[in-house]
């Protein structure tokens, strides 16, 4: 019996390794995309949401590398820093939406970002449905905090895509940092409760 939980273990182990590496690699073109495309039509919304992107990288290096260590010190180490994302993020898009309705910064109409912002909004909560299921059969906290950012992604993107086409199509420029604003306590949340080892809702207690 303790042969076939350590397969099953182990089996676990590789998928979690294996939706990493697709988390770095959909961020990591992400990131690039947004960047460019923000910069081009002068989006804050875009850059912001490129800047996300490269956190997501970090933080699923990070998680990746707990996956390989697979002990209870690297799991210690990678939530705190998981959690420490989260905060830097909320702090991000909390300073880019008060400068952004500050200066009355009005973005153009970005057509890449539109595209990318709805296909994100497709692929991030497989993803993190898929990490999820992992994380509870290895009882991963890490891997559960960093499945809950890929859900922060995932309302990103919706806010992204709202803010955009609002501004495409009504002229309501100042939607996106609004919704930004609002989902900035969410995202402190998340930070609060990793760094502090509360439970994240795997079943098990952060700690």
């Amino acid at each position: 019996m303790a042969d076939i939980a350590d397969s099953v273990h182990l089996a676990a182990i590789r998928r979690g390794r294996r939706l990493e590496y697709l988390t770095i690699a959909w961020n990591s073109a992400e990131a690039a995309v947004a960047l460019i495309a923000g910069l081009l039509a002068g989006s804050i919304a875009l850059v912001g949401f490129g800047l996300d992107s490269v956190i997501e990288v970090s933080s699923g290096a990070i998680v990746l590398w707990r996956l390989f260590a697979d002990n209870e010190r690297a799991e210690r180490i990678a939530l705190k820093i998981v959690g420490a994302s989260f905060l830097a993020l909320a702090a991000y898009v909390t300073f880019d939406s008060i400068k952004t309705l500050w200066l009355w910064e009005a973005p153009e109409r970005s057509l890449p970002g539109i595209i990318l912002a709805a296909v994100s909004l497709v692929v991030m909560p497989l993803l993190a449905r898929a990490k999820r299921r992992v994380a509870a059969g290895i009882g991963s906290r890490a891997l559960h905090a960093d499945s809950r950012q890929t859900d922060l992604c995932a309302y990103l993107s919706a806010i992204l895509l709202g803010g955009l086409l609002m501004n495409a199509l009504l002229g309501w420029w100042w939607a996106d940092p609004v919704a930004g604003l609002v989902m900035t306590p969410i995202i402190a949340n998340e930070g609060r409760k990793a760094l502090s080892g509360e439970s994240c809702g795997c079943g098990t207690t952060c700690g």
